[in-house]
């Protein structure tokens, strides 16, 4: 009795997912990092063929190689995320936003911007209520 046994399909976002989680990573922190939505994050991790593209910014967010995401199954995530937590003297579990820059100060800079901006505004609503005052 000969049992035909097909290889496993690589689903790609089910494996950022995985390697995501295993790392301690958030969604938000990967949509922070790639300029999109948490939903995005979401929306991509249900993909099962992502472009390659895409797939090299996911990989360098969690500071994996893109064979990690393209090719494993599940014993092999849990085996390099093993070996990789191993062999890193700074892991990546320790700064799980990997930004070149931080995200509290991005929140803090976009306030402020909104804030100067309504400023305008008033300014500007004030100006041309004046002007059309003295007509």
């Amino acid at each position: 009795m000969k049992l035909d046994i097909a290889p496993q399909k690589t689903h790609h976002g089910r494996n950022i997912k995985r390697l995501r989680e295993m790392l301690g990573i958030k969604q938000e922190a990967i949509a922070i990092d790639l300029d999109i939505t948490q939903q995005s994050v979401s929306e991509l991790e249900q993909k099962e063929f992502i472009d390659d593209s895409t797939l090299k910014k996911v990989a360098k967010t969690l500071n994996v190689p893109i064979d990690a995401i393209k090719n494993m199954n599940d014993e092999a995530t849990f085996n390099y995320i093993n070996t990789f937590n191993d062999k890193v003297e700074s892991s990546f579990l320790n700064n799980p936003i990997n930004c070149a820059f931080n995200p509290i100060d991005k929140i803090v800079e976009l306030y402020n911007e909104k804030e100067a901006l309504y400023e305008r505004m008033l300014k500007e609503k004030d100006e041309l209520l004046e002007k059309l005052l003295n007509k």
